[in-house]
């Protein structure tokens, strides 16, 4: 039997403005029509014995993650939360004590929900390579066969053959470029990938080894957890005490039953723009252009348009993307560094480090159309069957005025159902809920009113999603 561990963290400053925090990039369709945590599901079809993923995720994105696997018809079978972030040797530590629980000893497959793989049946034979070597009790990465001298990525090198990969000599750092370029010369050098086969136990007794103070934080975390609809939260306080470490770090390089199996299928982590750009198919100009986008005298460029025309002209090498709410223009050079401008947003406390001017939600999503002084216009659109919570507020007034669908309206003491062109006013302090009893989305506009207009004056008494 094997489990898949999905592993979705990250913090959206690589891809900004199109990847944000609150909204990282395996949540978003950069390659495909799907996005990248529907995609890493639906890789593991056609592998034998897989049962559903178990999947760890940051709590402010567990509705995402699970309406997204829900879209692919791949729900996971258990969604464990993180209340913090603590890398990826506790996460996967979790997951294996988690999997341990029945009595049962999986094997663990473990992938990050940020990949790009572009040619499946080579990553399911890589893993299928894999499992004798697993069974037998290795703990195997998947190293990718390099195709270019690569500064960006870890390096695995190969040591003694064994049967359909090779034991791990040593892990080494991100090289300079002279030595990248011997690394691949040598032949003996593959990417890390941070792909992962190994039995349950087998990790959580090398991590007994090596870490015991991390395993002993999570399984005090997991003892402490608790169900919450689908999702499994574990204990804030014991995980706030795990100490923080990758699973290189934590077990990989200190194990000695460390094996590599070579994968060639079209792998990237899809770490900046370029990556992207190189990844995807261009046009007769070396241009990546995708949504409404014009292109004159213009080569080698990227550009992401959102739902204006954008235009280029006489430039080179250039990656423009454009959001609702932030443009950003850079050299192909420089992309590596978008992630200063994320720390710059962050220091002046501004949003958009963090969130889109849409925002989605358990029950759908919000679009911030317009704001000003004690003023600010939101489109709300709720899903069929779906409500908001009962909830109130001590700085604002709200008027609501529906555009489409039917409103099931909480206002006080009071039930309305409002249509088309129907509106209504919740004053100041009032309990109020939203919902949608229809069969198709509801669309209002919301004009908020007041001295304060952020979303932590919201006061909940009720919440079928669990939120606070």
């Amino acid at each position: 039997m094997m489990i898949p561990v999905i592993l979705c963290g990250g913090t959206g400053s690589r891809l900004w403005p199109l990847s944000r925090e609150a909204y990282p990039k395996q949540f978003l369709s950069l390659a495909g029509n799907q996005t990248m945590l529907q995609a890493t599901a639906l890789r593991l079809d056609g592998l034998p014995h897989v049962e559903a993923p178990i999947l760890v995720c940051n709590e402010a994105h567990r509705f995402a993650a699970a309406e997204q696997l829900q879209e692919v018809g791949r729900a996971a079978q258990s969604i464990l939360l993180e209340p913090c972030a603590r890398n990826t040797a506790p996460a996967i530590a979790l997951a294996a004590l988690s999997a341990v629980e029945n009595g049962q000893d999986p094997l663990l497959l473990v992938l990050p929900a940020d990949h790009v793989v572009a040619d499946t049946a080579a990553f399911q034979q890589a893993v299928n390579s894999a499992k004798k070597l697993a069974e037998d009790g290795l703990l195997v990465t998947f190293g990718i066969v390099p195709t270019c001298a690569e500064t960006g990525y870890g390096y695995i090198r190969s040591g003694d053959a064994l049967e359909g990969g090779w034991k791990v000599a040593e892990f080494v750092e991100k090289p300079d470029l002279a030595t990248a370029e011997q690394y691949l010369a040598s032949g003996e050098y593959n990417w890390n990938s941070g792909m992962f086969l190994f039995r349950a136990s087998r990790y959580l007794e090398e991590l007994a080894q090596h870490h015991p103070a991390m395993l002993d934080a999570c399984r005090a975390a997991l003892s402490g957890a608790a169900r919450d609809l689908d999702f499994t939260r574990i204990d804030a306080e014991a995980f706030g005490r795990c100490p923080a470490d990758s699973v290189d770090y934590a077990v990989m390089e200190k194990t000695e039953s460390a094996a590599v199996i070579p994968m060639q299928a079209g792998w990237s982590d899809v770490g900046s723009w370029s990556a992207l750009w190189e990844l995807a198919d261009r046009d007769e100009n070396d241009n990546l252009l995708r949504g409404d986008v014009l292109a004159e005298d213009a080569s080698g460029c990227l550009v992401h348009g959102g739902d204006r025309l954008v235009g280029i002209l006489g430039v080179q090498d250039l990656v423009v993307v454009d959001t609702d709410d932030a443009l950003m223009v850079a050299h192909k050079s420089r992309v590596q560094d978008v992630k200063k401008l994320v720390q710059r947003l962050k220091q002046s406390e501004r949003s958009e480090a963090e969130t889109h001017r849409k925002v989605f939600r358990p029950w759908g999503y919000y679009d911030s159309i317009d704001a000003g002084p004690r003023f600010q216009v939101k489109r709300i659109v709720v899903k069929p069957g779906c409500q908001l919570s009962l909830q109130m507020h001590h700085h604002r007034a709200e008027h609501w005025i529906v555009v489409r669908g039917t409103a099931k309206v909480t206002r006080g003491d009071d039930q309305l159902l409002l249509t088309e062109n129907e509106s209504t006013f919740i004053p100041l302090g009032v309990v109020h809920r939203l919902e949608n009893p229809g069969a198709i989305p509801l669309e209002l506009i919301e004009v908020q009113s007041g001295s304060y207009l952020g979303e932590d004056d919201i006061v909940r008494f009720e919440d079928k999603y669990g939120r606070n």
